[in-house]
């Protein structure tokens, strides 16, 4: 399921430092930082739960691949391929 930032959640006015030439092209280009950060961020966040769910539940992770592995998928006697 893929999470959507809420648009109604309160926003927070934050300082960043940025490489100027970098920010010089976004505006020239009419880039919304705002925008592009929250979405990089959100990504980053993202990333970063998966990192840990995976981590959090690697042992049941293993255990059920090792079962697969020992005894085979439930589903192996009805495969046609």
């Amino acid at each position: 399921m893929r999470h959507q930032l809420q648009t109604s959640v309160k926003k927070k006015a934050t300082n960043l430092s940025l490489n100027s030439e970098l920010l010089a092209e976004a505006k020239h280009f009419q880039i919304n930082l705002s925008a592009t950060m929250e979405k990089a961020l959100a990504e980053e966040v993202r990333l970063k739960k998966e990192q840990q769910w995976l981590q959090e539940n690697q042992s049941s992770i293993q255990a059920c691949n090792d079962l697969v592995e020992k005894s085979g998928m439930f589903s192996d006697a009805y495969r046609v391929f």
